[in-house]
């Protein structure tokens, strides 16, 4: 099944501030999520501040509203959620094929360098050099995500009510550690509800593809296909054959008993039972990966966790440099690096290939649930939950980062994310030229130091 919208118009970021923006024509859009692909650092905040900036606010190819929402759907699926995102960006804007293309470029580049990097870890002991690149992202990231979380809680939370629900649910999982799921069935509860009785606290934005009047206009999006049985019968088959294809050559090829087929099976249970993005996931890999099948130890782990915060791309990318060492170091009859790589590609593949089918069955509804007032109240809900969310995650990455390894405020951290975001907010630079800048900076200043 093909779902395409053709456009043959200049792309939107050459329309002028007040102008509506054309639909993105295939060969931009690609271009864009390649570049974004290379620039998604700081974790799912990072990423989605990032997306924010770049999608809505620079080009307009979306809504405010309907980023949100497509915001909220896809922090309910299971998996990555910042890739679930730029795929059913890709969708709504090209089709199948944009889905496809948005959520295969967001991942690539962080595949290829982390296998590189993973390789490096085992055969040479270390990646010293690395860090320096790193700290210097991390207070660029700092001042994205601290940046986008004002934006988006400015035009999110529109009404005191919706501000209370952001509030509930950041102390919620911050303070007393309450379970994303929760959060959201409780904030779509009183969505649902307040939309009933207070509807003009819980007011849901304009309808997808179009701006709210306050909102400079952005691209118009032509209908979205509708979700049909036989639509669903396609996707479903297609992707599930896709999934498990590699798993069981693996198991025919390499054994029934052999670590490859292992990986596909705990990294697919891994991919279906786990929501909340990486935050959530790794505790749960960590423990089963490392004490209840022994693949890899405790500070291998942790050292696969410094390298996917390395790379740009899901931070969920850690499950790649653990499937990378598990089979190095258990590679059967293989080379222990052609088992190695084998390990990587296929606890990646079974990593995101769900993401797709989830998205690809969902989004038409919630194109289409979005503008029954109901649901669109729960979604305002869900939504203002989701700021919640998001400041938490911002939090998390700013503590550890100002604080490393619980130790000594890092005063330079600050400095430099203090100039970043005087760089973005003040003098208007862009994304690229800030990451790059503060990656120099860090690898100038760890050269010196050391």
């Amino acid at each position: 099944m093909i779902e395409s919208n053709h456009s043959h118009s200049a792309g939107a970021g050459e329309a002028g501030v007040s102008e509506v923006p054309s639909l993105p024509s295939w060969s931009e859009a690609v271009r864009f999520w390649a570049k974004l692909g290379w620039i998604s650092f700081g974790g799912p905040a990072g990423q989605i501040a990032i997306m924010h900036r770049e999608i809505v606010e620079r080009r307009r190819w979306v809504s405010e509203d309907h980023f949100l929402h497509a915001l909220s759907f896809c922090m309910m699926l299971p998996g990555p959620e910042a890739q679930q995102l730029v795929t059913y960006l890709g969708w709504r804007l090209h089709g199948a094929r944009g889905g496809i293309a948005a959520g295969a470029l967001f991942v690539l580049p962080s595949i290829f360098i982390l296998l590189g990097l993973s390789w490096f870890y085992m055969a040479q002991g270390g990646v010293p050099w690395v860090s320096g690149i790193f700290e210097g992202l991390i207070p660029a990231v700092m001042a994205l995500v601290a940046a986008s979380v004002v934006r988006i809680g400015r035009k999110a939370l529109k009404t005191k009510c919706l501000w209370a629900l952001a509030a509930l649910a950041f102390l919620a999982i911050f303070a007393f550690h309450v379970s994303f799921i929760v959060i959201v069935l409780t904030t779509a509860t009183l969505g649902y509800l307040g939309g009933r009785w207070w509807p003009k606290q819980f007011q849901a934005g304009g309808r997808h593809g179009k701006s709210m009047a306050h909102e400079l206009p952005c691209v118009v999006l032509r209908p979205a296909v509708r979700a049909s049985w036989a639509r669903s019968f396609c996707v479903i088959s297609v992707c599930l054959i896709l999934w498990w294809a590699p798993v069981l050559a693996a198991g025919v090829l390499l054994g029934w008993e052999g670590i490859h087929l292992q990986q596909g099976l705990f990294f697919s249970k891994a991919a279906l039972v786990t929501f909340g993005g990486a935050y959530a996931v790794l505790p749960y890999v960590s423990q089963m990966a490392v004490v209840n099948f022994g693949w890899l130890g405790q500070g291998q782990m942790m050292a696969g966790l410094g390298l996917a915060e390395t790379t740009p791309g899901p931070l969920i990318m850690v499950l790649q440099f653990v499937g990378f060492v598990a089979a190095w170091q258990h590679p059967g009859a293989l080379d222990p690096a052609f088992a190695a790589v084998l390990g990587a590609l296929i606890t990646t593949w079974v990593t995101f290939l769900p993401s797709f089918l989830f998205v690809f069955m969902g989004a038409p509804h919630v194109e289409r649930l979005g503008e029954i007032p109901a649901v669109a109240s729960a979604l305002t809900g869900i939504t203002a939950g989701v700021v919640g969310v998001i400041l938490n995650l911002a939090i998390w990455f700013a503590w550890h980062a100002l604080w490393p390894n619980g130790g000594h405020f890092d005063y330079r951290v600050a400095v430099m994310a203090v100039g970043a975001w005087i760089a973005l907010e003040r003098f208007k630079l862009g994304v690229v030229p800030v990451l790059a800048a503060c990656a120099l900076i860090g690898v100038i200043w760890k050269i010196c130091l050391f």
